[in-house]
Formats: C-alpha cells, sequence, structure tokens
C-alpha cells in the first residue's frame, strides 16, 4: 500500500489537481497554464521549490526572509 501525502487542491480553471507543495510557476510550467493568467490557486502555492533534493527558492529568485523577532 503506498500512502501520498502532499497537499493537493483542485484547479478549477486547467481541471486537473495539482501539488501545493511547489511554486505557482512550476505549476504553470506543469499544466501547460498561459503567462500572464490570473491563478485561482496562487494563495496556496508554498513559494518554494524542491530541486535536486535541496529545498528552496527557485535560482534567480530572492530567498525568503523571516521576520526578525
Amino acid at each position: 500500500m503506498c500512502t501520498f501525502d502532499s497537499p493537493i487542491a483542485r484547479c478549477e480553471l486547467m481541471h486537473v489537481m495539482v501539488l501545493t507543495d511547489e511554486t505557482q510557476r512550476a505549476c504553470a510550467a506543469e499544466h501547460g497554464c498561459p503567462p500572464g493568467l490570473a491563478c485561482p490557486l496562487a494563495a496556496v502555492f508554498t513559494g518554494e521549490e524542491m530541486v535536486e533534493g535541496r529545498r528552496g527558492p527557485l535560482p534567480g529568485q530572492a530567498p525568503a526572509v523571516s521576520p526578525s523577532p
């Protein structure tokens, strides 16, 4: 038996189930969304991408900054 515990959501615009533990940009590329499309799930993506076993922003993206206490 296999357990799949990644967060998913249904994109009503593209009519597909998408993983939300990736960036919106990666999801758009994977599902063929045209540039400039207003993503209905933009608020649910993590904003971080898994790349070659490391977690962090995609190359060319600024790293997330945590607020200082």
